[in-house]
């Protein structure tokens, strides 16, 4: 007995030192040609979640992550390389070297890197919040659906999920580069550098991120850190006819150096006189610095620098009308000024960003990345003023006036179309000859006529210009500063967590860009004489700034509105990830606190005294949220994933008042907006076929939305005449998303790949939100319909396709060239509706009174929401390098459209017309709406070739 006790003792020693002993993998990844360390490559087990990245130097471990035991596969992947997949047998208690891995530079990755992020930073280029996608959030992903979304959906505007950008976060180094103003990502702070942006992490929705608690459209994390770029450099050059017409780019990564230096380098630029949108000018340069310094073993020290001043000449909606008469490329805001195309609507944005980045490996297990950031600098969009005057004084009176104003110098006004002139219900022969007439003007010019301007001006009695040319502009200035620790509890248990600090200071203001031949700008509404209505002096009402009335406005000053908004976020987020042979799980939470201030610095005539001047009410907001999910493991290669969040966000600064250019009102009702979500997938894993299919749910609740318009038709105003420049104000507007998605990609052959995608989605309103209108023509008031709703339940929330479909193949040849053809089918896109439309003001006469010949059939097919026609797009891809020594050179390219296919991209309802009388009138004349809807374009054939030379 005590022999076997003995022997019993032995065995649990025995034991006890064979599962103390570590179990590990190690090894190295490297280039087959050059020789040079690749890091950041992903290294994972196949038929598990476990994977770790390369070093700087190319090696790897995977040490104490409860590795699975027996006979499986290495799977090394880096965006430039193909996937290698090597053979292992990982023994209980033992370190497996693997020794190099060598990886061969794959032009097929290469090659989709280049188009994705190219042709996505063109899809960002929209002169429409709305038509901005996150198609560039996608483009590192290695899912056959979101790479679809990243590159053939997006020239549709799809959104996965009916998500625009404002629901995912963007992080390049840790630090959230999504606006305050918007809760939207400005990629064009950063185009043009595509070289250092191919190091991405996508965490898709609301799965776990070891960077930030994350959205419901998933996390991007952009890594611009110097260590991490590969050695070499590269220099390429790219055509175009989309945005803009040439791009040459040039940049350097030094690798590792001697002392623990490392650093990278970019230098482009992006040229253009039109895109394939008429007078779409584009000038754009970029530059880029990373240097990092490896202290020591624990401590490195990274700066990057990114600076991408742009200049771009913006498009518009159209009406049928209009695209019928000029097609799908017109272009009303330019005309020829002398020899040039001048645009009248130019988008600017310069505004560089530093940061600062302290990486601390407290020990092998507890790593801390603290980061401060610095962005500063303007964006600006220029327009015509029209409303240029003089002061004038009575002679009988003595009473002082305002003399001026100009018709709508727009080309396509409503007044220079063959619809308005035979807007009659028998329309005269007259009119038929004015309509021709319109018609042929139209057709053969079409074009904003700047000379009719500086003659405008020299023809306006005295100096005063009547024309003139400003910009909307906002100056920021914006502190970021974080902390992130990830710590690994144990062999299973990983903590992550984030400290958040966020400071902005924006200057808001309208700038005279360009007096136009004049000498000086009064700076009055011109149009506050129509209101007479309101109790005051007219002179007064008309005054943009109550402290400086009558001033004169000169090039570079400012004027119309100038008001600061100050705002701060805090946050910090935690969460637990758990990893275990069958089932990886994680579980998350975070709190924040947003404050936003506005602070006028004009005293408005319409808003006098507190109601525009000085500090305004302080917005505080509380945030927090909660999310967990995890993948079941039910053998190597099939899997289920499921994530579900809960979280309570800040509304943006640009929904929470309703009009910050002339006063301080806050919306009504403010609150914090509310969202779930819950994904469940299943996913199958294999080295022939990768497939994932999504059954999703997003839901909102309390959102609200702020819109500008003029109309013609409010009832309950105290005048006879129902027209008003308004702010349209829903609140408390709930909406649902919820679909099923998929995509497969089949590797038949070792050259061929077939691939499908797909989404059907169903993106709604969930109720009937309030409504209300303010406007300087009844300051103060808050003007509602009814019941104070507005009808917008069960109509489609606009984005894009809530279908798409895509069929394609992959050609890979040995000889590096590929070819790649897909087929895209996209249904079921909506107009975006109007509030006013679909509220009681409908139905109302001017003087409060119901129709008495209203119909509620008719109104239904008034009011019916508009959906765009079902259209497919073929796209081609293709490209050959060469290598010679540890060179590549090659080119790639893309034919989108081949078809020419014409289709609709958005769109929104006029409100001009709001009422049943007037809008029913408007929509059916037989010779065409006046105020039709206004629809955007989808691109016709367009091309994108690159040629570079990688070393």
């Amino acid at each position: 007995m005590r022999r076997l006790q003995i022997y019993g003792f032995f065995a649990f020693l025995f034991t006890v030192q064979m599962f103390a002993q570590q179990t590990n993998v190690v090894g190295k990844v490297l280039e087959d040609v050059s020789g040079k360390s690749i890091p950041g490559a992903t290294v994972s087990i196949e038929g598990s979640d476990l994977s770790v990245e390369s070093l700087k130097d190319g090696s790897f471990t995977f040490k104490g992550l409860n590795l699975p035991l027996g006979e499986h596969f290495l799977i090394v992947d880096e965006v430039e390389f193909s996937t290698g997949r090597y053979p292992i047998v990982i023994n209980v208690g033992e370190t497996l070297d693997v020794g190099t891995l060598f990886l061969e530079f794959d032009i097929a990755k290469e090659n989709l890197q280049i188009s994705t992020i190219s042709l996505t930073d063109n899809e960002l280029d929209g002169d429409d919040a709305s038509a901005y996608n996150i198609s560039g959030l996608l483009a590192s992903s290695q899912d056959a659906f979101l790479r679809a979304a990243a590159y053939d959906f997006s020239a549709a505007f799809f959104n996965p999920r009916g998500l625009d950008n404002a629901s995912g976060k963007v992080l390049i180094n840790g630090l959230e580069m999504n606006k305050v103003y918007s809760g939207r990502p400005s990629w064009g702070n950063w185009g043009g550098l595509n070289d250092v942006q191919r190091n991405r992490v996508f965490v898709r929705n609301s799965k776990a991120s070891d960077y930030n608690f994350g959205d419901v459209g998933g996390t991007t994390n952009i890594i611009m850190r110097a260590s991490k770029m590969r050695q070499g450099g590269r220099v390429s050059y790219a055509s175009s006819n989309r945005s803009y017409q040439g791009r040459v780019m040039g940049s350097y990564n030094s690798g590792a150096l001697e002392g623990g230096w490392s650093y990278s380098v970019l230098l482009s630029r992006r040229f253009g006189e039109e895109g394939y949108k008429d007078g779409t000018l584009y000038d754009a340069n970029s530059f880029f610095v990373a240097v990092e310094k490896e202290l020591n073993d624990k401590h490195s020290l990274n700066f990057t620098g990114f600076y991408a001043p742009n200049r771009r000449g913006m498009s518009t909606s159209l009406t049928e009308e209009v695209v019928a008469l000029k097609g799908r490329s017109y272009n009303p805001n330019w005309g020829w000024h002398g020899d040039d195309k001048r645009n009248s609507k130019i988008r600017k944005t310069e505004e560089p960003v530093f940061m600062l980045n302290h990486y601390w490996d407290i020990n092998e297990d507890i790593k801390l990345n603290t980061n401060v950031g610095y962005q500063t600098g303007f964006m600006s969009t220029t327009r015509i003023d029209n409303g240029g005057t003089r002061l004038e004084i009575d002679p009988n009176t003595g009473e002082p006036f305002y003399l001026g104003g100009a018709r709508n110098p727009s080309a396509n006004y409503y007044q220079n179309l063959p619809s308005y002139h035979l807007q009659d219900d028998n329309p005269t022969p007259a009119d038929f000859q004015s309509a021709y007439e319109a018609r042929e003007a139209f057709v053969n010019g079409g074009q904003l006529d700047w000379g009719s301007l500086y003659r405008g001006n020299r023809n306006f009695k005295g100096d005063n210009s009547v024309y003139a040319l400003y910009s909307d502009r906002v100056e920021d200035s914006k502190i970021m500063a974080n902390s992130i620790l990830t710590a690994k509890i144990n062999e299973n248990m990983t903590l992550n967590g984030r400290l958040n600090y966020k400071k902005l200071n924006s200057e808001n203001f309208a700038q005279m860009e360009d007096l136009l031949g004049g000498q000086s700008y009064l700076d009055i509404d011109f149009f506050a004489e129509e209101s007479g209505f309101i109790s005051g002096v007219a002179q007064d009402l008309a005054q943009s700034d109550l402290n400086n009335p009558n001033r004169l406005v000169y090039e570079g000053e400012r004027y119309k509105y100038n008001y600061e908004i100050d705002a701060e976020v805090y946050d910090a987020f935690a969460q637990m990830q758990l990893k275990y042979n069958r089932l990886d799980f994680y579980v998350g939470g975070k709190v924040g606190q947003t404050n936003y201030q506005r602070t006028g610095l004009y005293e408005n005539g319409f808003f006098p005294g507190a109601g525009s001047f000085g500090k305004g009410e302080k917005l505080d907001f509380t945030t927090f949220g909660g999310k967990l999910g995890g993948v079941y493991k039910i053998t190597g290669r099939h899997l289920i994933d499921m994530n579900l969040s809960y979280a309570q966000d800040a509304p943006t600064i640009r929904n929470s008042y309703s009009n910050a250019r002339q006063n301080h009102e806050v919306i009504d009702g403010l609150t914090e907006v509310t969202s779930q979500s819950l994904d469940l997938s299943y996913i199958y894993k294999s080295p022939l076929l990768n497939a994932r299919v999504t059954g999703f749910y997003a839901g909102f609740q309390d959102e609200t939305n702020v819109a500008f318009y003029f109309t013609e038709d409010i009832t309950g105003l105290p005048a006879d005449d129902g027209s008003a420049f308004v702010q349209e104000v829903m609140s408390g507007i709930d909406r649902k998303h919820y679909g099923v998605e998929f995509g497969i990609e089949a590797q038949i052959l070792p050259t061929l790949k077939l691939k499908a995608a797909g989404s059907v989605g169903n993106y709604i309103y969930d109720n009937n939100p309030n409504i209300y209108l303010t406007s300087q023509d009844f300051p103060g008031q808050q003007l509602s319909f009814g019941d104070g709703k507005t009808d917008m339940k069960k109509l489609h929330v606009s984005g894009g396709p809530e279908r798409v479909f895509q069929l394609g193949f992959e050609y890979r040849d040995p000889n590096y060239w590929n070819v790649g053809v897909t087929a895209n089918h996209f249904s079921n896109s909506y107009i975006t509706p109007s509030g006013l439309l679909r509220s009681d003001n409908f139905a109302l006469d001017y003087d409060g009174v119901k129709f008495s010949d209203y119909n509620n059939e008719e109104a239904r097919g008034l009011l019916k929401q508009e959906k765009f026609d079902d259209y497919m797009l073929v796209n081609l891809t293709g490209g050959k390098s060469w290598r010679i020594g540890d060179k590549y050179i090659g080119f790639f390219a893309v034919v989108s459209n081949l078809f020419d296919e014409v289709y609709k991209t958005g769109g929104f309802e006029q409100t001009r017309k709001s009422n049943f009388n007037t809008r029913g009138e408007d929509m059916s004349r037989s010779n065409g709406a006046v105020f039709g809807n206004r629809h955007y374009y989808g691109y016709g054939t367009t091309y994108y070739l690159n040629v570079y030379l990688r070393f």
